[in-house]
């Protein structure tokens, strides 16, 4: 294993939840990146953040996502043995925020695979992917509650169930080629925290039936690339009705979105982002467009894209320019 002097990683946004998946399903989706480069930083053998990615983010590396994750790669590293573990450096860490704060696109877990990714590369990338799901992990259950549904997609790419956290087992779902995701990201904040305390501590049972048969429909979909059964999926009852109203705006645009074409809609992972479906590029450019005008209406700024399911972390050369999403 060949230790460098710099490495960088960046990660993508996601989709956590993904409609009825609360907890369980998410998505990678092509979009502006977090990205964290690692260098030797001193022998000390612990992380600092140089530089932080936004001001409002800490600068202490007990606060910090992508440092969170990097420490716990150290001490995975040094529990490996003499091989792995001798003369381990300080690590510096650089962070460059792509993802919004408090918007529901997976923001701190981006910053804590990227900073986990980083840091491996950095000590000649001796961790697989099940150590570094735990470690990014450790990072997410500080700093936005234990969960997986953003971590494992920003880590693999594209769509993923989440089967377990203890232990952590994940898998990869297949992506149909004509799957189209629509963002809307409304100039409204809302901290994981506040969207997770709303959430009901008891369902119904019918509830809860109807939404484990969501989640398997979902498969079911991803397995027959079935986008018309998929939209129909995106049903969720339990996080979406509680969140809804600390979303100004969403439940017209989702209407708006519905009536353009949109095949399904939600609110992804805590929000105030949204995502609808659509099964090819015009109508989700409609959807885009329907969306952004129904909260233009309501009086409230949104930025609204559309975008495709999308890799996961990848590790780059510093020195050179930083490398396009796929």
């Amino acid at each position: 294993m060949r230790r460098l002097q710099r490495a960088g990683a960046l990660a993508p946004p996601s989709i956590g939840n993904f409609g009825p998946g609360l907890d369980v399903l998410g998505c990678a989706v092509d979009g502006a990146p977090d990205v964290v480069i690692a260098e030797v930083n001193g022998t000390d053998g612990r992380v600092c953040i140089l530089e932080s990615g936004h001001p409002e983010l800490p600068t202490d590396p007990e606060l910090h996502a992508s440092a969170i994750a990097g420490s716990a790669v150290l001490r995975e590293i040094r529990a490996l043995g003499a091989d792995c573990s001798r003369d381990i450096p300080g690590v510096g860490l650089r962070v460059r925020k792509g993802l919004p704060l408090a918007a529901g696109q997976g923001g701190s877990a981006a910053s804590a695979v990227a900073g986990a990714v980083a840091v491996n590369a950095l000590l000649g990338a001796p961790l697989g992917e099940l150590a570094l799901l735990r470690c990014a992990l450790e990072a997410e259950s500080r700093v936005a509650g234990r969960h997986l549904d953003n971590i494992a997609p920003a880590l693999l790419g594209g769509l993923v169930l989440i089967r377990s956290l203890d232990p952590i087992e994940v898998v990869r779902l297949p992506t149909p080629g004509s799957l189209y995701i629509i963002l809307a990201e409304p100039k409204q904040r809302l901290r994981t925290v506040e969207a997770r305390a709303v959430l009901p501590e008891r369902v119904d049972r019918a509830v809860a039936m109807h939404q484990a048969a969501q989640v398997a429909s979902i498969v079911a979909a991803l397995y027959a690339g079935d986008i018309e059964l998929l939209g129909r999926s995106i049903d969720d009852r339990i996080a979406e009705p509680a969140r809804a109203p600390l979303m100004p705006g969403f439940v017209a645009a989702k209407a708006a979105a519905i009536a353009a074409g949109a095949l399904g809609v939600s609110i992804s992972g805590a929000g105030p982002t949204s995502f609808a479906i659509a099964a090819n590029a015009d109508i989700a450019e409609r959807v885009s467009e329907a969306m952004r005008s129904s909260y233009e209406r309501a009086g409230i700024g949104a930025t609204t894209w559309v975008t495709r399911p999308g890799p996961g972390s990848r590790t780059f050369d510093p020195d050179l320019p930083l490398p396009r999403a796929e």
